[in-house]
């Protein structure tokens, strides 16, 4: 396919998605299937324009004057992936599926100045988060709303049970000419996207992943991951793991020694979890589902560690999931923000005296983060606040550097605040408790 017919493919899909209200992933999937003569090639560029243009939604539609499917995609084109508007039509000439050449207002628009548009327009976030992003992120709030506008690297952890990270590295580089290392973990390999218009690295298609060698997983999750403050011998309590992969980094951490009690009410979150633990050679995990009272009693008191990944909006995965931003309502974030309450007041009873509880979300905003964790405090003595990102350094896993990328991200009660703005990585909060009592 020619460049003016995969913009006009993007263009029906994002029509599509107007008007029918599904998934991405599934209108793209849907599109390839009626469009085989669409090769993985085609497929990908135009899936990417889709995303970009669902990514950058609010602040195209202000330039451009309008929201419809063929302002995104042109505005995207334009003003993301910087192509002047003479290249864009003459990506048109001659393509008869092409779409029909640019009008003066769409000329117009691919330049417009919005520094003056409001902040969520120029955040690229609804109107109703402003506030928390506000509150998160002080002037530095449009920046990060940006930033989480971006397109995501591929992060890989080397998993130490089975490669070393020099030995795991060279594979991978071998495969991904992109690979290099992450600015923040040691065992941390990056595949970046410089190209907007380039194919998202296969990461799961390559030898090392199939060996177990490495895992898929965001630097800012294998820092999480870290503050779990993990070391042999250990009984840590994964509580909501889902699909294991902090499970996994937990298990490497531990070395195959202790245990790590993976748990998740839903069995079929944890589905992925079986396949994941025989290709990483991990062995030392135990995998729980169903009825909390009956399938973890005799853990009360007893864990050195319980590890808390609740359930959040997403809002810190926004780069991966653009289409989630602006399906996300006030009700869901008044429905997470009781969830993570729960979960807090029920995973505090299996930890032991002396030990830790780690609290993490895969959001930016306050009101999921260090207001759910001042309320707990509030709510009990028997815990104090740790420094998470002392408890990480000490891991040993940091890179050379990071801490002094890391301490902007300090905030209240020594949690991490991570982001695509500040730590090119997913937006992840990560808060460590001791036990006291």
């Amino acid at each position: 396919m020619r460049d003016g017919a995969r913009i006009a493919a993007a263009i029906e899909i994002l029509d599509t998605l107007t008007r029918q209200h599904q998934p991405v992933k599934d209108a793209v999937r849907d599109w390839g299937k009626a469009h085989r003569f669409a090769g993985s090639g085609d497929r990908a560029w135009i899936a990417g324009l889709v995303l970009d243009a669902l990514r950058h939604q609010a602040s195209i539609a202000h330039a451009m004057g309008e929201g419809s499917a063929r302002a995104l995609a042109l505005g995207t084109v334009g003003r993301i992936w910087g192509l002047s508007a003479d290249e864009i039509d003459a990506l048109f000439e001659g393509d008869e599926h092409a779409p029909e050449p640019l009008s003066e207002a769409e000329r117009a628009g691919l330049v417009r100045d919005i520094s003056d548009a409001p902040l969520h327009v120029r955040a690229d976030v609804p109107e109703w988060l402003e506030e928390s992003l506000l509150r998160a992120f002080g002037d530095a709030a449009a920046e990060e709303g940006h930033a989480l506008s971006s397109r995501a690297p591929v992060d890989l952890r080397v998993n130490e049970l089975k490669a070393d990270f020099d030995k795991a590295f060279k594979e991978v580089s071998s495969k991904l000419k992109a690979a290099e290392n992450t600015p923040l973990v040691r065992s941390g390999i990056r595949i970046a996207q410089r190209d907007p218009r380039g194919k998202a690295a296969a990461a799961e298609s390559i030898p090392a992943y199939g060996k177990g060698w490495v895992e898929v997983q965001d630097a800012g999750s294998q820092l999480a991951a870290l503050a779990a403050g993990a070391r042999p011998g250990l009984q840590i309590l994964d509580y909501c793991a889902g699909a294991g992969g902090k499970t996994l980094a937990l298990s490497a951490l531990l070395m195959n020694t202790g245990q790590v009690h993976a748990w998740d009410l839903d069995w079929r979150r944890l589905r992925a979890i079986w396949p994941r633990l025989k290709r990483a050679g991990s062995r030392n995990v135990q995998v729980h589902d169903g009825n909390e009272d009956k399938a973890l009693s005799e853990f009360v008191e007893r864990m050195d560690v319980v590890f808390c990944d609740a359930p959040c909006t997403g809002t810190g995965t926004w780069r991966r999931r653009p289409d989630a931003k602006w399906r996300l309502k006030p009700a869901a974030l008044e429905t997470r923000m009781a969830e993570q309450d729960t979960v807090l007041e029920r995973a505090r009873r299996y930890v032991k005296p002396g030990g830790r509880l780690v609290y993490v979300t895969c959001s930016v905003l306050p009101e999921e983060n260090g207001d759910r964790i001042t309320a707990f405090l509030d709510r009990t003595d028997a815990f104090k606040p740790v420094p998470a990102l002392d408890v990480i350094e000490a891991s040993g896993h940091l890179a050379d550097g990071a801490r002094a990328m890391l301490e902007p991200c300090v905030g209240e009660h020594g949690a991490l605040q991570l982001s695509p703005g500040r730590t090119d990585t997913d937006g992840f909060y990560i808060c460590v408790m001791e036990r006291t009592g």
